[in-house]
């Protein structure tokens, strides 16, 4: 019994583990960077490390750092700041950045990416009947003959069509989730019967 006693007391206290991942990074680097490897380097370049690592509202600072620094207003950079607020729990936040990429009706008539925020806002705001009307929207967007686009590697990627209804389904098949649940969560991968 002396023996066990003696045994434990002379085991190396072990640190108790950071439950906080580290969201450092540098910041002139990331600002060196072009938007193409700031915010497109899949799947770790620019913010999209932080993200992987769960820094979510250090991601979104960051985008919104690196856009003012570079004044550079690419709806797409509102979009990622937007996703990665509602990631964090920031839903109005998230809300107001979503809406800033609408485009206009006449550029949009062929894609429906305004049926997506829709559908993206209904669901942060806990409005089901908004994003089933979304759904259907979109839904009516006709499918263009060539429905691919090249990677900058020169990989060919044929597109689901319509887009984005992969994850409006998902806030549909995972309603009253958070939108980081919703939106990566395996658990909310509508099975292939129940996403049409």
């Amino acid at each position: 019994m002396i023996t066990v006693i003696l045994l434990a007391a002379a085991q190396p206290e072990i640190p108790a583990q950071s439950a906080e991942p580290d969201c450092s990074y540098d910041l002139e680097a990331m600002l060196e960077l072009d938007r193409q490897a700031f915010d497109q380097d899949i799947p770790d370049g620019g913010w999209r490390g932080l993200s992987r690592e769960g820094c979510h509202e250090a991601a979104a600072e960051l985008i919104r750092t690196w856009r003012h620094q570079k004044r550079d207003h690419n709806s797409i950079l509102y979009w990622h700041e937007g996703q990665m607020r509602a990631y964090a729990g920031q839903t109005k936040e998230a809300i107001a950045l979503f809406e800033l990429t609408r485009k206009s009706q006449d550029f949009d008539a062929d894609f429906g990416w305004n049926h997506y925020v829709d559908g993206t806002v209904a669901f942060l705001r806990q409005d089901r009947e908004g994003l089933e009307r979304a759904k259907e929207r979109l839904a009516t967007i006709p499918e263009p003959s060539n429905n691919s686009f090249t990677r900058p590697d020169g990989t060919v990627v044929q597109m689901s069509w319509p887009p984005n209804m992969n994850v409006l389904n998902r806030f549909e098949y995972c309603w009253g989730k958070t939108y980081k649940e919703a939106y990566g969560g395996e658990e909310c991968t509508p099975p292939a019967d129940e996403a049409d």
